[in-house]
């Protein structure tokens, strides 16, 4: 099929791409900048130039299309309301490009964090750390089903990782760690984040794409939780830097983020649709050598 996606130049984008195209789909991918055309004319993905507050591209790229993976956000957390506003707008142009057709829509979406135990496919994203506002629209996308269109979102965690730490709030502590030349933690840091390896995103997204039921809600989780210590830890080794407790203001946006015990459950997903991760494990990706 042909499937036009968001996000595609980017970090869980360029390993979706190569992933589709392997699979015998065509791409078309949003490009921001001539920067983004040329990494997607590279993978052998057709570049549709646009960002995406350029509704009228995303809604004829989605019409075009044979499906849609939905993964670009402005990950700007200064003004974190208008990403979301952006967001929506833009999950509003898909689907009415798409409503009545039954063709596939999948979405990234965040983990909620559940008080006491880790978080499933079966909860409502209404707790999700203070990312509620994503949630709100995955819900946007899931009711897209009742419109015609098989819609079904990949919820993420806070770090999609790749070799040598790179991806995902890991890699926002990593370069923290570089600039600040110590790896902090906040409080005992033994908050849990899930993780998992991006080429293992890329191919849930795939499988979602080809087979996901309308309205469903699958997990991108590899690992259900890696505290933060262990991670500010592997961090500390690599770049061969102090670890200790900081201030959450040293640590940005992730300040508070870094508090939130946040595990989560990949078990109906890889039942439901086959899924195992293979890839490595963000402390192993974290200190490859």
């Amino acid at each position: 099929m042909k499937v036009f996606v968001t996000g595609a130049s980017g970090h869980i984008g360029q390993a979706l791409v190569p992933e589709l195209l392997a699979r015998g789909h065509r791409v078309a991918g949003l490009a921001r900048s001539d920067a983004a055309a040329d990494t997607l004319d590279g993978m052998g993905a057709e570049a549709v130039r646009g960002t995406l507050s350029d509704l009228d591209t995303i809604r004829e790229g989605a019409a075009a299309a044979d499906g849609v993976i939905h993964l670009a956000f402005i990950h700007d957390f200064a003004d974190f309301a208008q990403a979301v506003d952006t967001d929506r707008r833009a999950i509003d142009a898909i689907g009415s490009a798409l409503a009545g057709t039954d063709r596939p829509l999948i979405a990234a979406a965040t983990i909620p964090a559940v008080p006491g135990r880790a978080a499933t496919e079966e909860d409502d994203g209404d707790t999700a750390g203070g990312l509620d506002g994503r949630a709100a629209n995955a819900r946007a996308v899931l009711e897209l089903a009742g419109q015609g269109v098989r819609s079904a979102i990949v919820r993420l965690p806070h770090t999609v990782h790749a070799a040598g730490g790179r991806g995902g709030f890991a890699g926002s502590l990593f370069r923290i760690a570089q600039r600040a030349g110590v790896s902090g933690y906040v409080g005992d840091g033994s908050a849990r984040w899930p993780a998992v390896h991006v080429d293992d995103t890329a191919r849930l997204f795939r499988i979602a794409l080809e087979t996901a039921p309308a309205a469903h809600v699958l997990h991108a989780v590899g690992e259900e939780g890696v505290a933060i210590l262990d991670t500010a830890t592997a961090i500390g080794r690599e770049l061969n830097v102090p670890v200790r407790a900081v201030d959450p203001d040293a640590l940005g946006f992730l300040g508070r983020l870094a508090t939130i015990d946040k595990p989560a459950s990949s078990t109906l997903t890889r039942q439901r649709f086959g899924w195992t991760p293979t890839g490595p494990g963000l402390l192993e990706d974290l200190n490859p050598s």
